[in-house]
């Protein structure tokens, strides 16, 4: 059997754990060692002050939103070409991939170039004071510059997924986190960089991962071929690649919309508030990430099974997925719920920031039980195409809910409400995906049955 049957012999035709496992396992590792590096930045920025910290969290949803235009094709892309793939359209998922992966490279080149003529713009609205400005300055025009690679580099790494490919991808991902966790102390110390050693890092990070994935598809060693004569855009491609890649930009920019809320009403009780908000967002991004991997192996599994019409695999897989990440989500919130004071004593010394965060760690693990459930769902309907419910879900946790509730919240309770709004949206999404499930399920059942009347 060879690579490429292989690959598609665990899409189609593995037994449901061990197929999720060998697609999961990876992809995992690959984002987990990407929140480690979250974390790891921030011990080592927590060294040279609350300030330093302060300013990245300022930055992140900017490094966020330049991730989520790389998300957008890569994820919309992936979706499209997992189907394909279980249709046997070959030649249709290389066109696919390559138009995504050219589309990627001219955006990162509109990305930073309208970042870099509006930084201090931008870093003003998303909540920066006039002390985390400059250091906040110095650390985002770093990244901007290196939006390219970020872009190319998430784009890659779905399109890796959706072929099976998903040791390549997480590779690729820990490459660049080990140099960027190598890299760290030797620009910001050694090299007494700063925080613009830490971007300066990052993006050097992000250039090997990109060196080591794009050789990966030079060398044909891929199921799918990023080739000059495969770049025929259509309205087909792109209505299919945005069908799913645009609901995800939109919940990306909604996270980065807020998250530079939540700074800017943070920013109202000092920088130690902002801090605070910063840690607690690093340190659930361990556990989130883990399950985005995860989800990102349940996906092309998903695509696949139901491109191929194997619909007895696909309802497997979902119970499965719906299992293993329910599980884990609840361990998470019980040991962040009981543990919060230690883990947060990690990343700060400053007693005001470790009595915010303590507190925002024991909300923030209210709902979070439920998350396995809420994310499973959601990759679902991207993997399935089902674009409205995916639109939907992907709106509702940091859009619909979070900033409604993050606005009403802090004018009415202050800080602790700040606090509050993220676990509020959290159970009022819940609530929502419950009510989509049995639509989402309704429509299987549907594509189940016209697919039985044909064969008859």
């Amino acid at each position: 059997m060879n690579k490429g049957d292989s690959r598609l012999h665990i899409l189609g035709k593995e037994k449901i754990p061990k197929a999720l496992l060998s697609l999961g396992i990876p992809a995992i590792i690959g984002m987990l060692v990407n929140a480690v590096l979250l974390v790891i930045d921030t011990f080592f920025l927590g060294i040279i002050g609350t300030s330093a910290i302060g300013a990245t969290a300022i930055a992140f949803p900017l490094f966020m939103f330049i991730g989520a235009m790389g998300l957008t094709f890569g994820v919309g892309a992936a979706s499209y070409v997992s189907r394909l793939l279980g249709q046997n359209k070959r030649e249709q998922a290389n066109q696919t991939a390559t138009v995504a992966f050219v589309t990627s490279a001219l955006t990162a080149l509109l990305v930073s170039l309208t970042g870099l003529l509006f930084l201090d713009e931008i870093l003003i609205l998303l909540g920066a004071s006039d002390s985390i400005l400059p250091l906040a300055r110095e650390y985002s025009r770093v990244l901007i510059m290196g939006a390219m690679f970020t872009m190319l580099n998430m784009c890659m790494n779905n399109l890796l997924r959706a072929e099976g490919s998903a040791r390549i991808s997480m590779i690729g991902m820990s490459i660049a986190a080990l140099a960027n966790i190598i890299l760290d102390p030797i620009f910001i110390f050694l090299l007494h960089q700063g925080v613009a050693g830490a971007a300066q890092a990052t993006v050097l990070a992000q250039i090997i991962s990109f060196a080591v994935l794009f050789s990966y598809f030079l060398r044909k060693k891929s199921l799918l071929r990023i080739k000059r004569r495969n770049f025929k855009p259509s309205k087909i491609i792109y209505g299919e690649i945005m069908k799913i890649g645009f609901p995800t930009l939109i919940r990306q920019a909604l996270v980065s919309i807020a998250m530079g809320m939540v700074n800017v009403c943070a920013a109202l009780y000092g920088d130690a508030a902002v801090a605070a908000m910063g840690i607690i967002t690093r340190v659930f991004s361990l556990p989130l990430y883990v399950m985005f991997g995860y989800n990102q192996g349940f996906q092309p599994l998903a695509g696949y099974n139901f491109g191929a019409g194997l619909f007895s695999r696909l309802k497997e897989a979902i119970r499965v997925s719906l299992k293993w990440s329910s599980i884990f989500s609840l361990t998470i919130s019980t040991l962040f719920f009981f543990g919060s004071g230690i883990i947060i004593g990690v990343f700060s010394r400053d007693p005001q920031v470790i009595a915010i965060a303590t507190r925002g760690l024991k909300f923030y693990s209210l709902f979070f039980p439920f998350m396995g459930f809420i994310i499973s769902y959601n990759g679902l309907c991207q993997a399935l195409g089902y674009a409205g419910e995916a639109m939907v879900l992907s709106l509702s946790r940091q859009g619909l809910f979070l900033i409604p509730a993050l606005l009403i919240l802090s004018s009415q309770k202050g800080l602790t409400g700040i606090l509050m709004a993220q676990p509020l949206a959290d159970g009022l999404t819940l609530l929502l995906t419950i009510a989509l499930t049995f639509q989402i399920h309704r429509k299987i059942r549907k594509s189940e049955r016209l697919l039985a009347e044909r064969s008859a």
